[in-house]
């Protein structure tokens, strides 16, 4: 079974696939640790960013860039190196959205995400997941929050305070931000899959988010008995 979660920055997806993975013993595709695995080799070889949109398909395998399948996941490496928590770095965070952009490295990465999918049973989460890298997937969810909620959360991930008012408001513009440039981009751009059940996680706790998917996965599963 595939199972996707999409949704614009700060909805809570990544944390809540990684959690549905977990309680149903599936496998969580994080399909943004792929694109912060490519930048993060990018930087380490020292390729300018300059010269990223005219990288091609032998370029991009040069990177040594692969997933490997674990339990509960996805291992990132580089030339068999664990890339580990380096593709979280400030570094990566500032140019990760523009190697997205990319059409060859979407192009490139459309195969290796599907290839993960002949692992077993997998959460997936993304920006396009429902739409087009699973578009027959068995179960879609959109989560979507204010643009408060989801700038609190991403200060509170960062470690900073989400009270103060000056924080929050740089944050937010941030969120919409990047909310516009994934919504109007030409490939591949963020939204709700027409078949996909959406979830406003505003009010929601992180159980109560978590709880409604796995449920709903029991369900077909019991559906399908």
């Amino acid at each position: 079974m595939i199972i996707t979660i999409d949704g614009p920055a700060g909805s809570g997806k990544s944390s809540t696939a990684r959690e549905v993975a977990r309680r149903l013993g599936y496998r969580h595709l994080d399909s943004g640790a792929f694109y912060r695995a490519l930048t993060r080799a990018l930087l380490d070889r020292g390729v300018a960013p300059d010269a990223w949109a005219g990288l091609n398909a032998a370029e991009l395998d040069a990177l040594g860039v692969r997933g490997v399948a674990t339990p509960s996941g996805y291992r990132l490496e580089a030339h068999g190196i664990d890339l580990g928590d380096r593709i979280r770095a400030p570094e990566v965070n500032a140019h990760v959205s523009a190697v997205a952009a990319l059409p060859a490295v979407r192009e490139w990465l459309l195969g290796r995400l599907r290839d993960a999918a002949r692992d077993g049973d997998l959460v997936t989460d993304g920006r396009d997941m429902g739409t087009v890298v699973f578009p027959d997937a068995d179960l879609k969810f959109f989560l979507v929050a204010t643009p408060a909620t989801r700038a609190g959360r991403r200060l509170r991930e960062t470690g900073q305070d989400p009270d103060l008012e000056q924080s929050l408001r740089a944050e937010m513009a941030r969120i919409e931000a990047r909310d516009r440039a994934d919504s109007e981009r030409s490939l591949a751009p963020l939204r709700q899959p027409d078949d996909a059940e959406l979830i406003d996680t505003t009010e929601l706790s992180f159980e109560e988010q978590v709880e409604r998917i796995v449920e709903r996965v029991r369900d077909r599963d019991r559906n399908r008995e």
